[in-house]
């Protein structure tokens, strides 16, 4: 799979050298992405099977649905990425995780997805202008969208690009 678009623009926000946390890697195409831009990438997901751990990736198999303890505690890095994937539950762990100053570039399907398939479910899909809302007053906003797209498929996304306020 190709990298996000979106990942791929904004990229060019996290600063050479620092870490990036890359949250529900999947198969790891960010992973890759980011690690070959010099970045020492952390990459989490439930199934790792796609994974390979390199000097410049850490892999951690961690479900981060089940209930057990954030698997980065204290650990902190300058930008986190996170695409095709909402668990609410999640986002204070995102934002604590960020350094100052840290990078947020998250892509995730909203409200209205249920027309072009799944996820359909209302719980995996971002409400109008909610991305926006959790970043208000903690946040820098470079970049958002909310918007349909066609590639890779017919899909309604929110997009954000920001930087966590100093």
């Amino acid at each position: 799979m190709t990298v996000s678009s979106w990942i791929a623009t904004w990229a060019g926000l996290v600063p050479a050298g620092v870490s990036v946390l890359d949250l529900a890697a999947g198969g790891g195409r960010h992973t890759r992405f980011l690690a070959e831009r010099g970045h020492r990438v952390t990459a989490v997901d439930r199934d790792v099977s796609g994974l390979a751990a390199t000097d410049a990736i850490e892999v951690i198999a961690a479900d981060l649905e089940d209930g057990s303890p954030w698997p980065l505690a204290g650990r902190h890095f300058g930008a986190v990425v996170m695409t095709n994937y909402l668990h609410r539950p999640l986002f204070p762990y995102l934002f604590e995780a960020l350094q100052p100053g840290g990078v947020l570039l998250y892509e995730t399907f909203m409200a209205g997805n249920e027309r072009f398939g799944k996820p359909s479910r209302l719980e995996f899909l971002l409400r109008d202008g909610e991305l926006l809302e959790l970043v208000r007053g903690r946040f820098s906003v470079v970049a958002y969208e909310a918007r349909m797209i066609s590639e890779p498929k017919m899909a309604m996304v929110q997009r954000i690009a920001a930087r966590l306020v100093a």
